[in-house]
């Protein structure tokens, strides 16, 4: 991979940038972190920042900044699921990540898994849930999730009946729509895609045994990362590929990140598509680059640079 624009390697196509962060979402604060982030990145880079935060007013905070392009920073409802896309595309502002449909289709894991699946990109079965839901068709153990959200906020592993009602009460709470997911029992790896391009596989081993919030964000959980992970080369090449495919399914650009569940037989299950990865100092797509030698700052000068709205040439 090449050194990303912003690094002496070709001129910065914009000057004045906002890094949309914060947000009201359930992940503000993660937000946070990774918009400050990325602003210090590309303050070093020699772009002139404003930080935004999107917790309300937005259209009148980016009426006053005025910048010729956002990176956006923000994850979850209103932020990472086309709505923020979707103002930035009327008000003529380039943005960094996908576009508007296919921010809003990662973010609702039902359209994902019916788009992979109805396009052949493996991921586990699924059965749609209802607040009033007291048993399942799957068989056990499963993961109940919310439709709508990320970091693990709402998510349950439940390897029984007598646990189903309480996790379905929380996924609940954290969105209108949940659903229960056939649970892959092995290795939890995730792929982040830049341009269409794999990075290196990062395996994540949870000391909890599950990537839960605590385990994602809490610097002593315990958590530990393989960078690259240590997997047969046929098995690679098939989590990358089916990686790129659900990136591809979904019409995804910029940066992304796969989760994918390996099975006993190192089979890749999708779980979901992440269009905005966090950029706190544990996440995992730097984790990737890193390991081709791409330092934080060019990948965050990559990803700026490809700052675009929906039907723009490429650039």
């Amino acid at each position: 991979m090449s050194n990303s624009p912003g690094t002496g390697s070709a001129p910065l196509r914009f000057r004045h940038v906002a890094v949309l962060l914060g947000g009201r979402s359930s992940e503000r604060e993660i937000s946070l972190t990774s918009g400050r982030a990325a602003a210090e990145a590309l303050r070093s880079l020699g772009y002139r920042v404003t930080e935004v935060d999107a917790a309300d007013d937005l259209p009148q905070k980016l009426r006053e900044a005025a910048p010729e392009a956002a990176f956006i920073a923000l994850h979850g409802r209103l932020g990472e699921d086309g709505t923020v896309q979707g103002l930035l595309e009327v008000m003529g502002i380039p943005y960094t990540g996908s576009g508007v449909l296919a921010s809003a289709a990662a973010a609702d894991k039902l359209a994902t898994k019916r788009l992979m699946a109805a396009l052949g990109v493996p991921t586990p079965a699924y059965e749609v849930l209802t607040p009033a839901t007291g048993s399942i068709r799957l068989p056990y153990p499963v993961v109940v999730k919310p439709v709508i959200g990320g970091s693990s906020i709402g998510v349950h592993y439940v390897k029984d009946a007598a646990g189903l009602a309480a996790a379905v009460s929380e996924a609940f709470a954290q969105d209108s729509r949940a659903y229960a997911e056939a649970a892959v029992t092995g290795r939890e790896v995730t792929v982040s895609v830049l341009d269409g391009e794999p990075l290196p596989i990062v395996e994540v081993v949870a000391a909890a045994g599950m990537f839960t919030f605590e385990a994602k964000y809490k610097k002593d959980s315990g958590t530990r990362y393989l960078v690259p992970a240590e997997l047969p080369a046929s098995c690679s090449e098939a989590v990358s590929k089916a990686a790129v495919a659900a990136y591809t399914a979904l019409g995804c650009r910029g940066a992304a990140r796969v989760d994918v569940m390996l099975d006993a037989n190192l089979s890749p299950w999708v779980l979901e598509v992440n269009t905005i990865p966090g950029m706190t100092p544990t996440s995992l797509l730097p984790k990737a680059a890193r390991a081709v030698g791409v330092s934080f700052e060019q990948l965050i000068g990559r990803m700026m640079h490809g700052a675009t709205l929906d039907g723009a040439p490429a650039t």
